[in-house]
């Protein structure tokens, strides 16, 4: 009796769980027609603000791959002094609100800040916006995935007279690619909808700086529904990525060594 009990209050749990994931998604879709949804791509605001958002958030990640890369694998290779409070560092835009994050891209790039610079309220403000929120994601990821690597494989290869640098893009990156694009999925999509920090940071021009979760906060201020439309598309769009990304490392787990540049050496 006690064991059915658990078992009806685990599964009781689980769906309550599940159903409060689940059900803002569902109020969203049963509020917008498929017909308002596929006009809301007709519209320039919607456009302009997903060219901003993809172009945007890809830059900062081609910046996080060049930058964080090499400091997850520092971070992953070497134990030195004062690495836990750079891990921390790291870690530290993850949990900060995003206004906090706004105000100190602020601060630090403004016209008056630490910097004195011209970003504020330029798509490049919100490239670094971005860059800033969604980084910690891919390089924590990277990080434990580097650590993972085992370590005589590495040995093996710099005994077989390979250097650091061949040894990086031949051994640690095939071993660890698939985790780095896990990791890279989560910062891409954690840019993608990125909200505080760029409006704070960028403001929110249509064709400049409006990102599509920007372009949603503009519109519910004076359209409820099309404010819901728009957050469908983002759904949408959302969902298609990480169905993609999924397929993309289901297939790449699948597939033999490859000779290409990150083949694991013979």
């Amino acid at each position: 009796m006690k064991r059915v009990l658990a078992a009806v209050l685990v599964v009781a749990a689980a769906t309550v769980a599940l159903a409060f994931l689940v059900l803002p998604i569902v109020a969203i879709f049963l509020r917008v027609p498929p017909g308002r949804l596929l006009h809301q791509l007709s519209s320039s605001i919607v456009t302009d603000a997903l060219v901003v958002s993809f172009k945007t958030t890809a830059i900062a990640q081609v910046l996080i791959l060049a930058f964080g890369t090499p400091l997850a694998w520092l971070l992953a290779s070497r134990r030195f002094r004062g690495r836990g409070l750079a891990i921390t560092l790291v870690e530290l835009p993850l949990v900060l609100p995003p206004a906090v994050a706004g105000l100190g891209l602020l601060a630090a790039f403004g016209r008056t800040g630490l910097l004195e610079t011209s970003i504020p309220f330029t798509q490049t403000a919100v490239v670094l916006a971005v860059a800033f929120v969604s980084s910690p994601l891919y390089i924590r990821q990277a990080v434990a995935v580097f650590e993972a690597v085992d370590p005589n494989l590495v040995a093996a290869s710099r005994t077989l007279g390979a250097g650091p640098g061949r040894t990086f893009f031949r051994v640690v990156l095939p071993l660890a690619r698939n985790g780095l694009a896990a990791g890279e999925a989560l910062a891409f999509a954690r840019g993608l909808g990125e909200f505080g920090a760029t409006i704070m940071f960028a403001g929110s021009l249509q064709g400049l700086t409006q990102t599509l979760p920007l372009a949603i906060y503009s519109a519910f201020a004076i359209d409820f529904d099309t404010a819901l439309a728009m957050g469908a598309l983002l759904v949408v769009v959302s969902a298609l990525l990480l169905v993609f990304l999924k397929l993309v490392l289901s297939w790449r787990s699948s597939q033999p060594t490859s000779s290409f540049l990150f083949a694991r050496s013979t």
